[in-house]
């Protein structure tokens, strides 16, 4: 066993100690069985939630009537939840009512992919009911069960299912994949949020063109924001090897794909109900990318665009280029790190300078002159100290 799960090993003792059996259960398992590195642990035990805030000073209602308690403990926070059955399911999306059992394997038995329907014990012991580790070492993703049940049970899982094979770089087998394409309509019942939480991980995952091939062949992007008479976007999408983009890159670059420009960015950043920040950021990288392909980066660009636009541009640009050589970022990062300065808060002079030496109220032509001292510090027309600037202003006749 490594960390977390070591460090989380009290835990589980804890509950074991009161009467209770435990296990790690999920992701965590998953992820350690393919070597992959391990952040945050869950746990699933036979505690019901009352009966896990008796055995926790410290604890968190996150999701208590699901039976999800945070508990806190040793400066760590770990999500246990109580093994349960879930009804019939409504919109598609979620239980009408959970049930709190003893058994863990009926617990196993309501989870999505085999994959995920493995536990561990405190020895590091496996428990695997639905050969989930199998399906692991034959690169598998197969649903606990009929597909077409758990995917009508929460129409999510089909997305969770692609954004695996992107992740992973799993197969998914076939009668998983029949069901995709039989019930890809049920997404429309979905959350925009939590169809972007997943198409965001699908995006950043090393099979991203395979997932996305799927979700094509699937009909599954039908029924995604904005994306309904998208088909040869996507296609053309397809056509790029980008494997280095984040995700804010590949939402350019999948924009730059759609062709949008202007209002219609932020129109379909919006559909996908994407935070603002975010969208502006977005904005940013293609507002520079467009301008690229016009012409080449100059001082006063690089300064306005920052460091990280400069980088995520040119990986875009390099990529649609088909350039496998990134010398372009080295260079455009060198010529701003050689610029003499990367904020207009470190110019010499403030507005109030100005308004001093012109003798004059504030208004727009301050910002304006304010521009015009740092093109001219940055093209190295005048030094970045007060006297020299107000010297170069009264050479150019502007006081």
């Amino acid at each position: 066993m490594i960390e977390p799960f070591l460090t989380a090993v009290p835990v589980l003792k804890a509950l074991e100690n009161a009467g209770f059996i435990a296990y790690f259960v999920g992701g965590s398992v998953r992820d350690y069985i393919l070597h992959k590195s391990i952040h945050d642990v869950d746990i699933a035990t036979s505690a019901t939630p009352k009966e896990i805030k008796k055995i926790f000073s410290k604890t968190v209602d996150i999701g208590i009537e699901h039976g999800t308690i945070l508990v806190l403990y040793k400066n760590a926070s770990y999500e246990i939840t109580t093994f349960r059955t879930e009804e019939e399911y409504v919109d598609f999306r979620r239980p009408k009512g959970v049930a709190f059992i003893r058994s863990l394997n009926e617990d196993l038995k309501r989870r999505d992919f085999t994959m995920n329907a493995i536990a561990m014990d405190i020895n590091g012991r496996l428990i695997d009911p639905f050969k989930g580790q199998l399906a692991i070492s034959e690169k598998r993703i197969e649903t606990v069960g009929k597909a077409e049940d758990r995917f009508q049970e929460d129409a999510l899982r089909m997305m969770r299912a692609v954004r695996f094979m992107s992740q992973l770089s799993f197969k998914i087998e076939n009668k998983t994949v029949e069901a995709l394409s039989n019930l890809s309509h049920l997404l429309e019942n979905i959350a925009v949020e939590r169809k972007r939480a997943e198409f965001e991980k699908l995006l950043t995952g090393s099979d991203r063109r395979k997932a996305l091939r799927m979700m094509i062949d699937a009909n599954m992007f039908l029924y995604l924001p904005g994306l309904r008479e998208q088909k040869d976007s996507i296609e053309t999408l397809l056509s790029y090897d980008c494997e280095n983009l984040n995700v804010n890159e590949m939402w350019s670059l999948f924009i730059y794909c759609l062709g949008y420009k202007g209002k219609l960015i932020e129109n379909f950043l919006r559909e996908w109900k994407l935070p603002i920040k975010q969208i502006k950021e977005i904005q940013h990288i293609l507002h520079y990318l467009y301008q690229r392909f016009e012409k080449e980066w100059g001082k006063y660009d690089l300064y306005l665009a920052k460091k990280e636009t400069i980088y995520s541009v040119e990986t875009i640009f390099n990529t649609l280029k088909d350039r496998k050589d990134h010398g372009s970022i080295d260079m455009f990062m060198n010529m701003y790190h050689l610029l003499p300065m990367k904020h207009r808060s470190e110019m010499d002079v403030t507005g109030r300078d100005l308004m001093d030496w012109f003798t004059k109220l504030g208004g727009p032509w301050v910002n304006e002159m304010i521009i015009a001292i740092e093109q001219a510090i940055l093209e190295g027309k005048v030094e970045n100290k007060k006297t020299e600037i107000k010297e170069w202003l009264l050479k150019c006749n502007q006081i």
